[in-house]
Parts: C-alpha cells; sequence; structure tokens
C-alpha cells in the first residue's frame, strides 16, 4: 500500500517509522526548512526499537520518499496521515488541500488529539472518506489508535480505515460518538489536571505524584484499566461489591475538576520539579532509556492482556 504522511514532527515521523517497519511504500511532505533532514534522522532513530519489535516482510528505509509539495506526495496515495499542529484552522487548510489533491477513494486520517472530526472535514469535498486517527507518542512503539468518524463519515469507510491501522499491527479503538479530546486524553487530562493541584498545594513534588503513580496504578494499569482494577478490588463479589461498598466515596470531594491556574510559582515548581528528576540525562537519553523500556514491557503485557474475541469489533468499540 502506498501511504503518504503529512506533517513529519514528532508524530508524523513516529507515523513514518511503523508504516516502514510493515513493508510499506511512504511519502512524507513538510513545508518547513531542513524537514527531509530531521524526518530521516527520527526514523533513523526509530528502527531499533521497530526493529526489536519485528519487521514485516519487504520492510526498509529505502521505501521512504520526500516530496516538498503537499499536491505531489497525496496524489497517488490509497491512504493519508495528516499531523500538522493542532491549530483547527491551520488543519481545516490542509485538509482542504489534501482532499483536492489525492484520489477521491484515498482514506484521510487526523492525528488531532482533541478537535472534533465534524469540524475537520466540514469543508471537504469528499468528506466520507475522513477519520480522526489519533496515536500515542511514541507512535512507532505505542499500539493504540482512536479512530473517530465524523457526521459525514461513511461506515464503509470507516471499517476500511480500521482495517488499515490494523494492518500496521495497531490496536484499534473505535470511538462511534465524538467528542472532545476522544476517550484516552480525556483519561490522561484527568490525570494531569490532578496532578498539577497537588504541586501546586505543596502536597508533594513532581518526582514524589510519579512516584505515586509508576510505582502503583501504573503497574497495574499496564495489564488491567481502572474497571477490571476495580472489579478485582471488589474481592469475590467483585464490581458489585466495590461499587456497593466504595460507591458513596465517589460524592467525596477528593479530586478537582478543573485546572489550577498556571501560575510563575506552579510553572516553576513543575519545570524544577521535572528537571530535578532527569538526574542530569538529556532528553535523547531519557528518550531511549523510555523506548527500551517500553519495548520490554509490550513484549510482557501481550502475554498477559486479554485474548480479543472473533468479535473484535465488539471489543475494540465504545
Amino acid at each position: 500500500m502506498k501511504m503518504a504522511v503529512v506533517g513529519t514532527g514528532v508524530i508524523g515521523n513516529g507515523w513514518i517509522a511503523r508504516m516502514l517497519a510493515q513493508g510499506h511504500d511512504v511519502v512524507a511532505t513538510d513545508p518547513a526548512e531542513g524537514a527531509e533532514e530531521r524526518m530521516r534522522e527520527a526514523v533513523d532513530h526509530a528502527w531499533p526499537y521497530v526493529n526489536a519489535l519485528g519487521l514485516a516482510e519487504g520492510a526498509s528505509k529505502e521505501r521512504l520518499t520526500f516530496k516538498k509539495e503537499l499536491s505531489e506526495a497525496v496524489k497517488d496515495a490509497d491512504f493519508i496521515q495528516e499531523n500538522v499542529p493542532e491549530i483547527e484552522e491551520l488543519k481545516k487548510t490542509v485538509l482542504k488541500d489534501i482532499d483536492q489533491h489525492s484520489r477521491s477513494d484515498a482514506i484521510i486520517g487526523s492525528s488531532t488529539s482533541g478537535i472534533m472530526p465534524s469540524e475537520l472535514q466540514a469543508n471537504l469535498q469528499h468528506p466520507e472518506r475522513f477519520v480522526v486517527a489519533h496515536p500515542f507518542h511514541p507512535v512507532y512503539i505505542l499500539p493504540l489508535v482512536e479512530i473517530v468518524p465524523g457526521k459525514q463519515t461513511s461506515a464503509e469507510n470507516v471499517e476500511k480505515a480500521i482495517s488499515i491501522y490494523e494492518g500496521m499491527q495497531m490496536s484499534v479503538l473505535h470511538v462511534r460518538h465524538e467528542i472532545e479530546g476522544h476517550i484516552a486524553d480525556r483519561l490522561i487530562e484527568a490525570i494531569w489536571r490532578e496532578s498539577l493541584h497537588i504541586v501546586n498545594e505543596g502536597i508533594a513534588t513532581t518526582e514524589e505524584v510519579d512516584k505515586a503513580f509508576t510505582h502503583g496504578a501504573g503497574l497495574r494499569y499496564a495489564q488491567y484499566g481502572p474497571f477490571l482494577t476495580f472489579h478485582l478490588a471488589g474481592g469475590e463479589g467483585g464490581m458489585r461489591h466495590m461499587l456497593k461498598q466504595f460507591g458513596p466515596a465517589l460524592k467525596k470531594p477528593w479530586t478537582k475538576l478543573k485546572a489550577p491556574e498556571l501560575t510563575d510559582e506552579l510553572y516553576d515548581k513543575v519545570v524544577s520539579g521535572c528537571e530535578h528528576q532527569s538526574n542530569g540525562m538529556t532528553m535523547s537519553e531519557l528518550d531511549q532509556n523510555r523506548n527500551e523500556f517500553l519495548i520490554r514491557l509490550y513484549d510482557l503485557v501481550q502475554e498477559y492482556w486479554p485474548k480479543e474475541s472473533e468479535k473484535t469489533s465488539e471489543k475494540r468499540s465504545v
């Protein structure tokens, strides 16, 4: 399959590495000066990790080409992934260009983390082939992608998109009802807001908040999510007992729904805390350390994740 990637930032380059690793031809485009050089460096950086996960037959970095003009990059593509900055008007402009210059049967996916698909497809000539396809960094390692159709997306093209992403060894979460932030980012944002409140109020440092998660919930959530985790917390009675015993606690104001104001003091606490936690490691070293950890963790959790039944659409849909 011939794939096009529009926008070669962190996410776009992650998509490129994953596509190449699955044996596809990839044409990338980005108007920024030096984009091609940075793209190839990013793919070189990711290659040892995609190799560790397993390369498909025919996978090669040589199957990557770069075009300065968007029209040239997308004109022959079977599938196009857009990854420009999270600015709604910019995305709409770029998507309109993609729509105009690509084949009418080519699926278009947008990596937006929060913009509603119906808004992004509103001015397209062929809105029926557009979906939000929101991945997680690093895209070349983490398997989850949220597929969110807009009001004008056809059911046939949703299934086509799901098939394409599953063909890239992605774990597809079909989000049937569009909401701001989709699903995963809404969950992450809730934890992030509460973390900022705890640091802002001097309850804990950034390092202590991270430890509370990585040494507790984070370990459990790598295998089971919040529902099965609390199902287990109910003992033999499972979730039935859990809700009866701990349900009333949900009414207690333990957490805060609104984010704290990002004052200069909070800014300094968060920045200095993270820099202290880094313990002198460069961003490159932190990145390598995370990637090696994720590869080993992914190998482990695949042995223990519940296997999807033949009714995969029911398993992955919400």
